[in-house]
């Protein structure tokens, strides 16, 4: 069939090399290519946003973000013994929770930026679970870090009690 045409064999040739050159690109090459120059693009557009330092509204949206974050930790320290061990109180009233023991402030629980203050309940196990609860979703109180449930027996007699220890954290003022 090729001997029967009128053009020479080497340009066939030429042809068909090129013809498979324009196939092997469409069907390999162009994808790579069009990564690559999207690559370039996103390379450029990543280099001209790296300093996010220069963008006033980046930083006030995380100055707000932090800001959030800290308010769940502040309570008034100077009236902690007063006002919040009262709301509290209230609170282990309401579920018939004892407040048994407010110890004195240890120096050895406050840092440069955060105070820790235990508390100690008694009561029965779900009682002092659902003070718990209440506890960690009201407000101006600061942030409880930890809980321990202890059961003590009595001296006296044979009966237990269980004793709820909560450490609230919040922000030295």
């Amino acid at each position: 069939m090729l001997e029967k045409l009128p053009i020479p064999k080497k340009y066939i040739l030429v042809l068909g090399i090129t013809l498979l050159a324009v196939v092997c690109y469409k069907l390999a090459l162009e994808k790579t290519v069009e990564a690559w120059q999207q690559y370039r693009q996103l390379n450029v557009q990543l280099n001209s946003a790296a300093s996010l330092t220069l963008q006033p509204g980046y930083l006030i949206r995380k100055r707000k973000n932090l800001d959030s974050v800290l308010a769940i930790y502040k309570a008034d320290t100077a009236a902690f013994r007063s006002n919040t061990l009262s709301k509290i109180a209230i609170v282990a009233e309401m579920q018939n929770v004892k407040l048994n023991e407010v110890p004195t402030d240890d120096p050895i629980l406050h840092t440069e930026k955060f105070i820790l203050q235990r508390l100690d309940f008694e009561g029965d196990f779900f009682a002092l679970t659902r003070v718990l609860n209440q506890l960690q979703v009201a407000n101006n109180i600061g942030l409880i870090r930890s809980v321990d449930y202890k059961s003590i027996k009595k001296s006296s007699s044979a009966d237990q009690k269980l004793v709820m220890q909560v450490y609230f954290e919040m922000i030295a003022q």
